[in-house]
């Protein structure tokens, strides 16, 4: 991460699953890295992303670890209560489509509202959270995976209006919205082939395309070979 200052600080968010863990592992061998702290159901603090009161209490803990230059949120959930993604509109379930909305975008939105306040004020600084390329509206030609498609687009939205809001008092920030493709996890399991790629691969290449990405004010929704994604 080198356009970041020497000593940066990182969270990682969602640290116990293979993304987290892969970008843990990449961080904490960077020796421009002064610490990353890594955050999970399991880690005390621990994260529960539909407890918006257990988010605070974890964000105050954490507040004396701060000022953060680099905060990756890994967080996201394909499978709800034992079922996967919907192909088919009589699928489709109330209480299943809120449970995919609030792992997948309120959460990571309340994670946004209690710890950007947590990012460096006057240095770059980078906001990147794990999205989906079936979260694009433009991209959508298959159908199908309708509560997942719907979170994702709406995460990129939250991301989208978040960044207008912190780029106002820190113009160095880079918030992204990352489409890691496609990575052999528990998540992707029961939904892909043998050809998924390494997560410690795809942690490379995010970082890679973090460093590259300048400030525009806005977010940016990219995937791991840099490609700018359509929203």
């Amino acid at each position: 991460m080198a356009p970041l200052p020497e000593g940066y600080k990182a969270l990682v968010f969602g640290a116990s699953g293979a993304l987290g863990q892969a970008f843990v592992q990449q961080l904490q061998a960077d020796p421009r890295c002064a610490q990353v702290v890594a955050v999970s159901r399991q880690t005390s603090p621990g994260l529960d992303l539909l407890d918006e009161a257990g988010i605070a209490t974890c964000a105050q803990a954490l507040s004396a670890q701060s000022p953060f230059h680099l905060v990756l949120d890994a967080t996201g959930a394909l499978t709800v209560n034992g079922r996967g993604p919907e192909k088919r509109l009589d699928e489709l379930d109330a209480e299943q489509l809120l449970q995919a909305l609030h792992l997948n975008a309120v959460g990571p939105g309340l994670l946004i509202k209690h710890f950007a306040p947590l990012l460096a004020p006057h240095e770059r600084v980078v906001w990147a959270k794990l999205s989906a390329r079936v979260g694009s509206i433009e991209d959508n030609r298959k159908g199908g995976w309708y509560g997942y498609r719907a979170a994702k687009a709406a995460l990129n939205q939250l991301l989208q209006t978040a960044a207008i809001e912190i780029t106002r008092r820190r113009p160095l920030a880079v918030v992204a919205a990352l489409q890691p493709g496609t990575v052999r996890s528990a998540l992707s399991q029961p939904f892909v082939g043998g050809d998924a790629m390494d997560p410690a691969l795809s942690a490379q290449r995010l970082l890679a395309v973090l460093d590259a990405l300048e400030p525009t004010g806005r977010a940016q929704f990219v995937d791991h070979l840099g490609q700018h994604i359509r929203w």
